[in-house]
Parts: C-alpha cells; structure tokens; sequence
C-alpha cells in the first residue's frame, strides 16, 4: 500500500508563523526521502493555527526541493478563483516539475465567510459554480483549447485533478466527471466516509485519463517509539479539538503544558470519542489500524496528515510509519 502526506503548515505556539511554512518544506524533502508517494499542502485563510494559505507557491518551493515525489493541493478552494487562472498556475507548476503535480480542488471557503467574501466579493453564490469550473479546470489543464482559450505553458504533461471533500456531493463529483477522489476522514473522525465512497465508485463514470476509479481518504495519525508518548504527543491535538469547538483558535500548544493543567470532566467527554477513533500509538499499532481501514474500504494508498509541536516528533512519526509500509 502507499503513503501520502498532507502537511498543513500549523503554527507552534512559541515560534513565528512563518516557521511553519519552512518546516513544510523540510518536512517535504524529508518524506521524499522516506519514498512517501504524494506531499500534499492545504489552503486556509485568516487562521491563526492553519497558515498555508497559498499552496501553489508552497508547491513551487517544495519543487525547488525535491525530484521524485509528487506535490499536490489539498486543495485549491476553487470558488474563489478563476478557473483559468488556477489552470495557468498549475500549468507553470508542472513545467516546474514534470510528472508530478497534483491539483485538488474543493468548494470550501477554508476559512469564515467574511474572508471568503474577501477573497473573491463576488463570493457569494459561487460554490454552485463548482461543477462547471471543474468542467473548465479539466480542459484547461489539460492544454485543450476550450470556450476558444488555451492555458499556457503546453507541455508533455498535464496536473492530476483530484476532488477533495467530507460529503457525499465531492463523491458525486468526482465521479461524473471521472476523476480521482480524496475523502476527509480526519475531518469528519470518518463519519461519512463509508457512503461517500461508496456512492463514487458505484457512479463512477469512467474518463479517458482515468478509467478506474482512484480513492484514498487522509487520516490524522501520529506514531511514536512507546504508546504512552504517542498518546502524550497527542494531547496537542485535543486541546486544540476542545478549543475549536468553542470558538478559541490559535497555535499549537506543548504537550508538557497540556498534560500539566488537564481537562476538565466536560472536555473529556469530548476527548475519549476521539481517542477511541484515533489513529495513535507505536509505529505497529498505527501500521495496524491503517491497513484495517484501507482494507475495509478497499484502497490502495493513504494519505497522513500529522500534528505535533515539535517539528521532530512528526519527522520521526513520518519515519516510524513508513517502515512499517516499506515493500
């Protein structure tokens, strides 16, 4: 099975934002050379914990960077651009690196409505335009002259479009239009998933790049040399759940921090769900849990996506995880 990564430049607390998009960059090089297939980066605006906000400069950078492994966006959060404009951006990108560039795309803002109304002030409304700028994103990308337009530079090769979503409306998608499909699970702690991939391979239709259909779904998961540390790692990760959930955003916090002022009863009831779902623990028993979900959903490759506050411990995660999947 392969491994993929979506790296989503989270900011420490204790170090400036603009670190976490330079550890993406190592953190690409250093999974390149685990042999992970994919390195995917998202795009989020006006966040104070999720600071990648353009990917397909990310993207150029890690290119700079790296020879084999493939980059993609997960994703381009397309309403709020030109579909013609992303296929020009794209189109450079695989000039940069030929053969290896992916182009996820989703209907999300990525961020509140007010930065999305920012972002493009003719915002609203334009996620119903989603299916027909895939429509134009996939002539376009593919060097095809199309409405009498041609998205330059032309070359030997042309991006992969994926679709991204957590609904069954990106499963749908995808599938009319015959293209590659990544699921959410993180998101969502899998609720959805079943039925989302379900319903893309049952309509799939097939296309002339894709014949098959393609799925993976991306995972939070985070492994270590013991089980307690993992689990300690972790706590990172919750706090910042529990806060979500009451609005309060910002970096994330150490664990040592974390695991010395607790949670209260009521955060705990939040907490042990998600630990019951979580994908956390030695490199084995994570190794274990993921060939249990992509064997339930019969994939072929996953995609992870990892958070902690020190930039080591993911590096070394990475590591751990690879082993356990090396041929």
């Amino acid at each position: 099975m392969k491994l993929s990564v979506l790296d989503q430049s989270v900011a420490l607390s204790g170090q400036g934002e603009d670190a976490a998009i330079r550890d993406t960059l190592e953190l690409a090089q250093h999974c390149e050379a685990l042999g992970y297939e994919r390195f995917w980066v998202s795009e989020h605006h006006s966040l104070p914990t999720i600071v990648g906000s353009a990917p397909e400069i990310l993207m150029a950078a890690i290119a700079a960077r790296t020879t084999r492994i493939r980059i993609g966006s997960a994703g381009v959060m397309l309403p709020h651009y030109a579909a013609l404009k992303v296929s020009e951006q794209f189109r450079v990108l695989e000039a940069l690196a030929p053969g290896r560039i992916d182009l996820g795309v989703g209907r999300a803002p990525g961020g509140d409505m007010r930065t999305a109304q920012a972002l493009n002030p003719h915002a609203y409304g334009s996620a119903e335009n989603f299916p027909e700028q895939v429509r134009d994103l996939q002539a376009w990308t593919q060097g095809l002259r199309h409405r009498g337009i041609v998205a330059h530079p032309r070359g030997e090769h042309a991006p992969e479009v994926w679709i991204l979503g957590s609904s069954d409306y990106g499963a749908q998608m995808a599938a009319q239009f015959g293209l590659p499909y990544a699921f959410a699970y993180f998101f969502t702690d899998g609720q959805g998933a079943e039925q989302a991939l379900d319903l893309y391979h049952r309509l799939y239709q097939p296309s002339e790049r894709h014949p098959k259909p393609q799925a993976t779904v991306c995972v939070w998961a985070l492994a270590a040399d013991t089980e307690e540390a993992a689990l300690h790692l972790a706590l990172s990760r919750e706090r910042w759940r529990v806060d979500r959930n009451r609005g309060l955003l910002g970096p994330l916090q150490s664990p040592d921090q974390i695991a010395e002022r607790g949670f209260t009863p009521d955060e705990m009831a939040t907490i042990e769900p998600m630990r019951r779902k979580a994908f956390v623990g030695t490199g084995p028993q994570v190794a274990g849990k993921l060939r249990a979900l992509a064997s339930d959903f019969g994939l072929e490759e996953l995609v992870i996506n990892t958070w902690a506050h020190d930039p080591a411990v993911r590096r070394h995660s990475y590591g751990l995880l690879a082993r356990q999947f090396a041929a």
